[in-house]
């Protein structure tokens, strides 16, 4: 049962957190937006870390390390794909294969279910279907370059679970915070890549018909990197109760019920932005919950 309320009450955390990472993205940029996110996670979970307790080892710290350069793989293909398009197809995809991938390695590594939890598993992979699933007008078949990411992306998520699995419950917040670490160094040193590519490029002058408010521009961009850090923070706090969902019971389950992140995604642009929630998204919430309550019993 702490597995499945912890697990759920994570995905709902992360949905948030993109929600937040998502506005800030269209003020800064999404890389810059990652980067910035992963700092303040980091900083976060720094301080969080000494107050949690516990003792960690040099093998916890790089189980932890390992699983930020896949978080890093894994949000760069996310966002390659989804640029990509067709999102309503290649979001649900990402996060069905993000639960498929440490279900079948904790069934293949000996995890022991209830009777009721192999029917709550495949329900739960139908409500992450469906909460994905945003119908699109005029929506276009995927290409094959966007399917092989969307995989691509999936699969790093789950390597994600599946390498903070092989830390020590005695560990306490330390993997998590080198986890943070490590996919910021890795975001940064992409954003600086990429100025470094545009400062390469030839500058084009700005027409007198195009004036530039620069107080506009900096006040949308401070907005942008403080959403940014508490979409960091939030997200710190998610990868967290993630964490203690996978030491409380089964990795297959805290991975399935992690991949209902979308669904606070929706449920906060719904409340925030006013946007419509689907019919087969609600249905999807609904048989998320089921399968939340019969994995809690199984």
């Amino acid at each position: 049962m702490l597995t499945a309320v912890l697990s759920l009450t994570g995905a709902f955390v992360f949905g948030a957190a993109d929600f937040l990472g998502g506005i800030a993205a269209k003020r800064i940029g999404a890389v810059f937006a990652t980067a910035v996110a992963a700092l303040a996670g980091f900083i976060g979970l720094a301080v969080a870390t000494p107050l949690s307790g516990g003792a960690w080892t040099v093998a916890d710290l790089w189980w932890g390390a390992a699983a930020g350069v896949a978080g890093a793989v894994a949000i760069g293909l996310l966002y390659a794909c989804l640029a990509i398009g067709p999102m309503s197809i290649l979001s649900p995809l990402t996060a069905v294969v993000s639960a498929i991938v440490p279900m079948l390695w904790g069934l293949a590594t000996g995890a022991r279910l209830g009777p009721l939890a192999p029917w709550a598993l495949g329900l739960a992979l139908v409500a992450v279907v469906l909460v994905g699933f945003v119908p699109e007008r005029g929506a276009v078949r995927p290409s094959i370059t966007g399917i092989v990411m969307g995989l691509g992306s999936g699969t790093a998520i789950g390597a994600f679970f599946i390498l903070i699995d092989r830390t020590s419950d005695e560990s306490g917040l330390a993997p998590l915070a080198v986890n943070s670490a490590v996919t910021a160094a890795v975001m940064f040193a992409l954003v600086g890549g990429l100025a470094l590519r545009m400062r390469a490029k030839r500058p084009r002058m700005p027409r007198a018909d195009e004036p530039a408010d620069t107080a506009i521009v900096a006040r949308d961009r401070a907005r942008g990197i403080r959403l940014a850090v508490v979409g960091g923070l939030v997200n710190a706090a998610a990868n967290a109760l993630i964490l203690f969902g996978i030491r409380a019971g089964e990795l297959a389950i805290a991975a399935v019920l992690g991949a209902m992140y979308p669904a606070g995604t929706i449920l906060l642009a719904a409340i925030v932005l006013k946007e419509r929630i689907a019919p087969v998204q609600w249905a999807g919430l609904v048989l998320a919950l089921a399968s939340a309550a019969m994995l809690a019993v199984a």
